[in-house]
């Protein structure tokens, strides 16, 4: 091991499984050994880590699309950090990679399971947790593959203000939508997305019942909902999509913390009768569409045409604190990630 590499290093554990929204209690700081990186390994110092509102389904102990995390284990997640000792052919010290070993200052693992990173100028590290990463790549899609966006259709993003809605309503309008339309959780966000996002008007959610406020932004009905928040705003995009409309189901944040498994949605007869299209992805089934994403979207984001927002706390303590956010509204908007 280099002389920069550490004896100990901090990371967070799940303490107990969260009932109902995560509390500080649920989350424990922990001080760990790091070992050298045997060989076919790399040892990292990571930079930049990334909370996500899918970790809350990993902290319930029930079968999914990724394993549940153990309580007393480390949490895991994307991260991108900086090779301090490397035992690997095709990484050398100094390289900055894209892993899933987050929630730790240091991660000690093999090399094929980092990608290195050729960063561009003026870009930071952190967009490929974000905007150049899983959160642009599951809005790009989302909108692109799963919901077949057409230009002059009329989009509806539910969750709009987050990491992943941020995106896809500006990927909306830059791929020729008519109209683009979302919601967020408060005054300040609904005029970040109009005022500097671009879009042509969005609502905050707690203004009254979802149905009004959506009929109100979108009168003439829209073609495509792009859906992170599933519950009442899933069903009041049922009821307003024209016929043949498309639903991108990416997530449903309003379930996440019911222990009930979260209220039914209401009106899927009308996808009957309006002929709709509802379909539910993961981003890990569309890999194949990346070399084009980073093309397209790395194009608009070097030029200024797409925007980007990070809500970033400082140092591993904070990890909890940025994940209980993502449920509170609590943070300006856009991808939330920890600089350690």
């Amino acid at each position: 091991m280099s002389s920069s590499s550490p004896n100990t290093g901090r990371e967070v554990h799940l303490a107990s499984r969260p009932v109902g929204e995560p509390v500080a209690g649920d989350f424990a700081l922990v001080e760990v050994e790091v070992p050298a990186p045997g060989p076919g390994q790399v040892l990292v110092r990571n930079r930049w880590m990334s909370v996500d509102p899918y970790m809350r389904g990993r902290m319930r102990d029930v079968p999914s699309y990724v394993p549940p995390y153990a309580v007393g284990d480390v949490l895991t997640g994307g991260a991108v950090g900086e090779v301090v000792a490397s035992r690997a052919d095709g990484l050398a010290e100094g390289d900055l990679v894209l892993h899933g070993g987050g929630w730790r200052e240091w991660w000690v693992g093999d090399a094929d399971r980092a990608t290195r990173l050729d960063v561009p100028a003026g870009v930071s590290p952190s967009a490929f947790l974000g905007v150049l990463g899983m959160t642009g790549l599951t809005a790009y899609a989302g909108l692109v593959e799963v919901a077949a966006l057409r230009p002059g259709d009329a989009v509806f993003v539910a969750g709009a203000s987050g990491a992943v809605g941020s995106v896809a309503g500006q990927l909306a309008r830059l791929k020729g939508a008519s109209r683009v339309v979302g919601s967020a959780g408060s005054p300040e966000k609904v005029r970040w997305l109009v005022d500097e996002l671009g879009l042509d008007a969005a609502f905050d959610h707690h203004d009254g019942p979802a149905l009004e406020q959506l009929r109100r932004v979108a009168p003439d009905g829209v073609d495509v909902c792009f859906d992170n928040v599933g519950g009442a705003q899933l069903e009041a995009a049922l009821r307003v999509l024209r016929p043949h409309g498309r639903v991108a189901l990416c997530g449903a944040i309003s379930t996440y913390n019911d222990e009930s498994g979260g209220d039914p949605v209401h009106g899927l007869g009308l996808a009957v009768g309006k002929r709709l299209t509802l379909r539910g992805f993961i981003v890990g089934d569309h890999e194949h569409l990346r070399p084009r994403f980073l093309e397209e979207v790395g194009g608009w984001l070097a030029d200024g045409a797409l925007r980007v927002r990070e809500t970033v706390h400082e140092g591993i303590e904070r990890a909890p604190e940025a994940f209980i956010g993502l449920f509170t509204g609590a943070g300006g908007g856009g991808k939330v990630l920890v600089r350690l």
